[in-house]
């Protein structure tokens, strides 16, 4: 948000350094999208089976909160995850009710990841905005065909017992007559749940996909006036925010309130931009403005910031009495705590006036001893601290309600962008328009992930992990000395562990050597893409499971296990050969991977008493002019317990998720390697992330017999690190603003 230097004015004003304010224009963008049939909105067609089901939660909702189960107990009966409806002309079908949350998770995880695989973060926005319009839609939807219903079950039940008529039409009656109330409600518990999904999953996921760009669109979709018509609804602003006038008689009614707040500022002289009434708009968005303004009613006086502050409170209270609005603003915090005893009996409103005018008070007095059961005890004490509030209270109220005004004009104007995006979407039900605009390629889907069609089946890409074990001979010889089993040692302390691990990540087994396991991750069409990412968090639970056992056996006097993994990546799908009835791949990731695993055993010796945090190091030996052939056949390799990955895998997981660079204090080396290191989170489940460091570094061209460096090269390999303390010292770092180089 940009800063713009205002000058305040009063006693203090020599004192104060200059004030800045902020400012925030909503916006809520689907640029770049294909508009539909029509040739005017985006044409979106949601999971058929989420869409039923919301129905019946909708329903559910509307049912409760209007107090109508028992009127349509006929029709519908809850039970544990199950809602009983009647099929039109059969007889009642009973319907497996899926769980509100993880279906909200489950659709909009699957919009994410179908927004990463097309590489158009604005698809999602397109989902999260398309689900909102058919939540909304589906609030009246339903509420119209639960009182239609309401309205066929009493005229059914016409001929029995008069008292059941009249208690079955008044229940009737009363949920017509709290249509906003009953609506509001069933809102409220929606937007519980999509903030729940949010804050324990989308956000995260989102981030790890796409980094933290369009974070202020996505609260768009979090406002509190989500659910409302127009976002004038007075109970919602006596919970969340203040309660303003309804009528154009009321002083505190909204567009007065603005112009006065609008005045106040104007009167600080404040410097405006060539357009004044979008840069007061601008800071009417943002509700830390009030707290640098007035100090929320209570400035601190020990400071010049504050003495400021006291004066702009004392103008804005000056103004605010001059309106003949202070009354009102007192009596609108007094009035919330009393809609929960008098209302909706009482209008808020007229509620809300009683506790400032003496005729409003006695009209409200003769409603409550109507009602009998009532007490005016708690209207007349809210009368009294309306009266009374004077002095550091007053003040206290004046500039609550400058900060209440400022987030609902904010949440307003973020309502006003989101209903502007939810225009231009056209919710597709009918099949032959469905049909249409998927042949003319202007259809976009969001299904749940069990209603993606087989053909998106198809695998486009393939990762291939392989971890060699290192020196397996000499392991082999020296287990046989013990009299010992080499196939069931590696069998429990490698080959099963792994084998554990693979349908937590997707992976398949390709094939398993005497001493090294090959698996690969396949990328299939639709999917979100995750496949390098997966496979360096796999490989990095097979390094920490390899040395978890290794500790164990360790103690026994055992011999451990050393591996070395590589990553190679495949922008195509592996083509297979048949041996028999078994396929066998071909693919030239597996070359790739198997040349990333290997160690040279001459740079082992020399790197086995080398201090430093890193388990995976290349070297070159000749000069440039020999390298235009094989130029990896002269690379000396380095790698033991570590997690190599090809360029190619790097650049993918670059494209995967977001890599943020990091700088680490770690021991300097020998060769003083010049490195640099990114972290990202790779999701791996639904709310299960896993932590990952990437380093690269050049390839030094060094002295073939001490391996003494000559000098660096232009050429790159990477490192998944899979050594603790970088992971432990990660923790309390933040993500440097450039990539970090350590020399």
């Amino acid at each position: 948000m940009p800063r713009i230097p205002i000058f305040s004015f009063g006693r203090h004003a020599e004192e104060e350094a200059p004030l800045r304010l902020s400012s925030f224009t909503p916006v809520l963008s689907l640029e770049g999208l294909q508009v539909g049939v029509d040739n005017l909105r985006h044409d979106v067609h949601l999971s058929p089976k989420f869409v039923e089901q919301m129905r019946l939660h909708i329903a559910r909702f509307l049912v409760r909160h209007g107090d109508v189960e028992g009127l349509l107990a006929t029709e519908v009966q809850q039970g544990q995850g199950n809602i009983i409806r009647p099929a039109s002309n059969s007889r009642p079908q009973r319907i497996e009710l899926a769980d509100l949350k993880p279906l909200l998770a489950e659709i909009h995880v699957a919009a994410l990841n179908h927004a990463k695989a097309q590489g158009s973060p604005v698809l999602d926005l397109l989902a999260r905005s398309a689900i909102i319009k058919f939540l909304r839609f589906e609030l009246h939807a339903q509420f119209a065909q639960i009182l239609e219903r309401c309205r066929m079950t009493l005229k059914s039940h016409e001929g029995l017992q008069q008292y059941k008529v009249l208690e079955y039409g008044e229940r009737a009656a009363s949920f017509q007559v709290a249509k906003k109330i009953i609506q509001r409600k069933a809102g409220q518990e929606l937007l519980r749940t999509l903030r729940d999904i949010e804050k324990e999953t989308l956000a995260r996921t989102r981030r790890s996909l796409f980094g933290n760009s369009n974070d202020e669109q996505y609260k768009l979709f979090l406002n509190p006036l989500i659910f409302t018509e127009d976002g004038r609804d007075t109970y919602l602003n006596a919970e969340q925010y203040v309660m303003l006038g309804g009528f154009d008689r009321d002083p505190d009614r909204f567009s007065n309130v603005r112009r006065i707040v609008c005045e106040f500022l104007q009167s600080a002289k404040l410097e405006l931009d060539q357009d004044p009434d979008a840069t007061l708009d601008g800071w009417l968005n943002v509700p830390e403005n009030a707290h640098e303004l007035v100090g929320a009613g209570v400035p601190d006086e020990s400071t010049p910031e504050g003495r400021a502050q006291v004066d702009r409170l004392g103008a804005w209270i000056n103004l605010v009495e001059r309106e003949k609005l202070m009354e009102y603003v007192a009596a609108s915090y007094e009035v919330a705590p009393l809609l929960a005893e008098y209302s909706p009996r009482i209008n808020a409103q007229q509620l809300k006036n009683a506790l400032i005018s003496k005729e409003e008070k006695v009209r409200v007095e003769k409603l409550i001893a109507e009602h009998g059961k009532l007490s005016t005890d708690s209207l007349h004490a809210a009368i009294d601290r309306v009266a009374s509030c004077r002095g550091a209270e007053r003040a206290k109220k004046a500039g609550r309600f400058l900060r209440d005004f400022i987030r609902y004009h904010r949440d307003l104007r973020q309502l006003e962008a989101l209903n502007g995006a939810l225009d231009s979407i056209n919710l597709v039900a009918n099949d032959k328009i469905r049909q249409l605009s998927a042949m003319n390629g202007t259809l976009y889907q969001f299904l749940l992930p069990d209603e993606q069609k087989s053909g998106e089946e198809k695998v486009v890409r393939h990762v291939v992990i392989k971890a060699d074990v290192r020196d397996s001979s000499r392991l082999t010889r020296s287990l046989l000395e013990r009299g010992m089993n080499p196939a069931s040692y590696f069998s429990l302390n490698f080959y099963d562990p792994v084998n554990k691990l693979l349908a937590k990540y997707g992976a398949v087994k390709v094939f398993l050597e005497g001493d090294a396991i090959i698996l690969a991750i396949l990328e299939r069409d639709g999917e979100p893409g995750l496949g390098v990412g997966r496979a360096s968090v796999l490989a990095r639970e097979i390094v920490e499971i390899v040395r978890g056992y290794n500790q164990l056996v360790e103690r026994a006097g055992l011999p451990g296990i050393e591996l070395g993994v590589g990553i190679s990546y495949q922008d195509s799908p592996p083509m297979y050969l048949m041996d028999g009835e078994q396929r066998i791949m071909i693919s030239d990731a597996l070359n790739d991977s198997d040349r990333l695993s290997s160690c040279s055993k001459r740079v082992r010796k020399t790197m086995k008493s080398a201090d430093t945090p890193f388990h995976v190091y290349a070297f070159q030996t000749v000069s440039d002019a020999d390298l235009e052939d094989s130029p990896e056949d002269f690379i000396l390799k380095y790698n033991v317990n570590g997690i190599r990955m090809s360029e190619a895998a790097f650049h993918k997981l670059e494209q995967e998720i977001s890599l943020e660079p990091c700088k680490l204090e770690l021991p300097e080396l020998k060769t003083h390697e010049e490195y640099r290191l990114w972290s990202g989170l790779v999701p791996v489940g639904n709310d299960i992330f896993r932590k990952i460091v990437v380093r690269g570094s050049r390839v030094p061209q060094v002295e073939t017999r001490n391996l003494s460096l000559q000098h660096w090269t232009d050429q790159w390999y990477y490192e998944v690190c899979t050594n603790p303390a970088i992971y432990a010292k990660l923790e309390g770092v933040k993500p440097a603003g450039k990539t970090a180089t350590a020399k």
